[in-house]
Parts: structure tokens; sequence; C-alpha cells
């Protein structure tokens, strides 16, 4: 039983065990090449595009928001639309209409972020 375990699954303990040893490798290679001596430009804010501030109830402007909402509308569309793709000639008639009612929700989102102007980049 064992054995029929692995030749199922050796391969993937393959894959597995290479994914670590590069992970690992690659961190390692750039801990030892890495230079070492930062500047204050790297040193400083850079995520949310303005230095950290002491007021956490600060207002945000609202394109931050948009994005956010871009972000999922897309992320989540090519997240179920390979799986969708691939079990479509299972899932009949049903799952077509299931989907283009789903890509219609993610359009009208779509439609509001460039209404609001996430899309214009100044």
């Amino acid at each position: 039983m064992f054995s029929e375990f692995l030749n199922n699954y050796f391969s993937i303990f393959v894959f597995l065990f290479i994914a670590l040893i590069l992970s690992v490798g690659f961190i390692v290679l750039n801990f030892v090449f890495a230079p070492k001596k930062p500047d204050p430009e790297k040193l400083s804010a850079y995520e949310c595009g303005f230095e950290a501030f002491s007021d956490s109830r600060m207002e945000f402007d609202v394109r931050f928001y948009l994005v956010a909402i871009l972000f999922i509308i897309f992320d989540l569309e090519i997240a179920f639309l390979f799986p969708w793709a691939i079990t479509l000639g299972k899932i009949g008639i049903f799952g077509f209409w299931s989907m283009m009612l789903f890509l219609f929700i993610l359009a009208i989102g779509f439609i509001y972020e460039w209404k609001k102007g996430a899309l214009d980049w100044e």
C-alpha cells in the first residue's frame, strides 16, 4: 500500500523538494550577495505614497478604495474563470448562465470604477 502511494505521489514530492531547495537557495544567495548599504531613498516610505502619520483616523482618498475594488474584481474573475472553463462541458447550460451572471455583476463593478475615475492616472 505504501509503495502504491509513493508511485502515485512521487512526482509531487520531487517538485516540492525542488521548490524548497530553490526557494532556500535564492534567499541565501540574496542574503549573501545583496548590498548592505541602504540609502535614505531606500529607507523612505513607499507603500502608501506618503509618510507615516500619528492619527489613525485620518481620511484616505477614495482612490485607494477604488483601486482595491478593481483588484478584487479582476482577481476574482480570473480565479473563477479558469476552473469554469475547464469544467464547462460537464456543468452544462446552467453553469454557463451562472458564469454570465457573475461576469455581469463584475462588469457593473468595473463600470462603477470607470465612472469614479479609478482608471484615470494623474
